[in-house]
């Protein structure tokens, strides 16, 4: 479960630790539309051929963009990708943790993340995009955009220029896809739109140049761009054969049960999302406790002004990375300022920046 900006952080991670450039590729383009988040709000609001079309649309398209990564852009010997294969040797000539044990919390740790740490993330976003869909429902009559957007290569085209510059994560681009179809865009279209904006972002496109070079940013697009068009054309000739299977925003559902469980749904996501936030604010509270302590003792403290961090999986990262440094103690993340304290004894400034 990783949204479209927390992607970013473990795709780094994980290229860093070993992982070729086609297998970040490949993990940048399929994850945030393969989450379990992703997929319930796909099969709420846009049906079941989205909700199973999606995954295997994402699917697809990780395998070509890591292969066209993999077979078009060869590294060079000095490459980032031949220095973590031998940053990942120890000293004794065995692989860096290998035959450790797997860590206790990593459950709890994984359940913390999709409930607390995802849900606070994706929120904010979630709620934009639904009210962005609301007020199309409300004040766009339905199927008013149909001849411009309503079906052919063309209508694809208009949705995948509209999603490139935008930035959306894959969750609350869902909302607004609904949005889309309800104002007339064709299912290939408004895929076209879901595959575009959650994996053009800008911080995105940035960390592929950065990390993996200019070529491999360039087949990422090129991916994302062939993907959209195929994968749009071939979605609106399904459901031409199979009849329309997409629900419009605001139609009458018929019988008892369809609206008790979309209710008791959309309870259970407040909930989710009311109990993140809870957690949120207690973290900040007890973060603020910490600092008054810290400040009564005789513990170094160097602050930290860090630019590029998007989510908590960022700022989750962020802190790792000091604890591993000698001498701190504890380091306190302030995702909203940027600003990041560092408490230790015998600190060095310069280590602390490079890690």
């Amino acid at each position: 479960p990783l949204c479209s900006c927390s992607v970013i952080p473990v795709s780094v991670s994980m290229h860093r630790k070993g992982a070729s450039r086609g297998a970040t590729a490949a993990f940048l383009l399929s994850t945030p539309q393969t989450g379990a988040d992703c997929l319930a709000a796909t099969y709420a609001m846009l049906g079941p051929v989205f909700a199973v079309f999606g995954p295997i649309t994402a699917f697809v398209t990780g395998v070509v963009g890591g292969m066209l990564v993999r077979f078009f852009d060869v590294p060079d010997k000095a490459a980032p990708d031949a220095e973590s294969a031998t940053a990942r040797v120890g000293k004794d000539g065995s692989a860096c943790g290998a035959g450790s044990q797997p860590d206790r919390g990593t459950l709890w740790s994984g359940l913390r993340y999709g409930f607390t740490i995802l849900p606070r993330d994706i929120g904010a976003a979630l709620m934009v995009g639904v009210l962005i869909a609301g007020a199309m429902t409300a004040f766009i009559p339905q199927d008013s955009l149909e001849p411009y957007i309503g079906g052919g290569i063309l209508s694809i085209l208009l949705l995948i220029a509209a999603g490139l510059p935008v930035y959306v994560c894959a969750t609350a681009s869902i909302p607004i896809a609904a949005g889309l179809i309800h104002m007339g865009a064709s299912p290939g279209a408004a895929l076209a739109f879901l595959i575009a904006g959650p994996a053009t972002n800008a911080a995105t496109i940035t960390t592929l140049w950065k990390v993996l070079g200019r070529r491999s940013a360039f087949l990422y697009m090129l991916t994302v761009v062939i993907s959209a068009i195929g994968f749009g054309l071939l979605l609106n000739a399904i459901v031409t054969i199979t009849g329309p299977r997409v629900p419009h925003l605001g139609e009458h559902m018929h019988g008892e049960a369809a609206p008790i469980w979309s209710s008791l749904w959309a309870i259970v996501l407040l909930g989710v999302l009311a109990v993140s936030y809870g957690a949120s604010w207690r973290e900040r509270a007890a973060t603020a406790v910490k600092k008054i302590e810290k400040g009564k003792t005789n513990d170094q403290r160097v602050e930290l002004a860090v630019t590029g961090m998007t989510c908590n999986h960022c700022a989750a990262t962020v802190r790792t990375a000091l604890l591993d440094s000698p001498g701190v103690s504890s380091a306190d993340v302030d995702l909203a300022s940027g600003r990041v304290t560092v408490t230790g004894v015998s600190l060095n400034a310069e280590a602390l920046v490079s890690a």
